[in-house]
């Protein structure tokens, strides 16, 4: 897969790891869409170099459709789709007083399901490109569930199974699909969960365009690919090692 000049629609890309692709894709001579449900962050996003910006929440079907037309009349060139919003909620599955159905909707909403949505209304504009592909951004936790996130990870194993079975139905077309297993990264998005801890944005944008570069289709960033390993060996230690701290958690969250 070409790293330049592609057009690129990026689904949430105004902070975090999904900023630090669009500026890395965008300093190759590519065109970057990049949506996302703050404006403020959008116009900031929008100082970058050759990139078109669109507020667009991917979980509202409405916003979806319009931003498929959009799509449609000013970019028929789109080769790539980049799914990089998420929802997170951090509680405890055991806390009566918490709504895990409410947070996993909510959850499965962006994580899941509204990447099936986009996908499947952007694959006639992908399929008449000669070289085009989806990254489905999930993660570590798609492997192996840490306690802290309980319905966050299931919606990444969805989203991991369904890339799984998406690559395998479009592998006779010039569609590629891949799938981006970020580790904990330092962004705002895991501020709560100890992303200081975690390994810079730019690590995880590097790895993504040395993948495309080679069509690696599984991309396991940083410790995703120790805890993959691991996994393979013992499910069991491979769980034990990402919820460690999982007493002191649960501890901590109920005082």
């Amino acid at each position: 897969m070409k790293t330049s000049q592609n057009t690129v629609l990026l689904i949430g890309g105004t902070a975090g790891i999904g900023l630090e692709i669009a500026k890395q894709l965008t300093a190759l001579d590519n065109h970057v869409i990049i949506t996302g449900r703050n404006q403020e962050r959008l116009d900031a996003a929008a100082s970058l170099q050759n990139v078109t910006t669109i507020l667009s929440d991917v979980s509202k079907a409405g916003d979806v459709d319009q931003l498929v037309e959009r799509i449609k009349i000013d970019f028929p060139q789109l080769n790539i789709v980049i799914n990089n919003a998420g929802r997170a909620i951090l509680y405890n599955l055991a806390d009566p007083n918490q709504d895990a159905f409410a947070n996993a909707e909510d959850e499965m909403l962006t994580n899941y399901l509204s990447i099936i949505r986009i996908n499947q209304k952007l694959l006639p504009v992908l399929l008449t490109q000669q070289s085009s592909a989806i990254v489905n951004v999930s993660s570590i936790v798609a492997y192996v569930p840490g306690i802290t996130l309980p319905t966050y990870a299931a919606s990444k194993a969805a989203l991991h199974s369904y890339s799984t079975a998406l690559r395998l139905s479009l592998e006779e077309t010039s569609v590629r699909v891949f799938e981006l297993m970020p580790p904990l990264v330092d962004t705002e998005f895991s501020k709560e969960i100890g992303g200081h801890n975690g390994i810079k944005p730019s690590v995880v944008a590097d790895d993504l365009l040395a993948a495309l570069a080679n069509d690696e289709y599984e991309i396991r960033v940083g410790d995703t690919a120790k805890i993959y390993e691991l996994f393979r060996q013992s499910p069991a230690d491979a769980l034990n090692v990402m919820n460690a701290n999982r007493k002191a958690w649960i501890d901590s969250v109920q005082n």
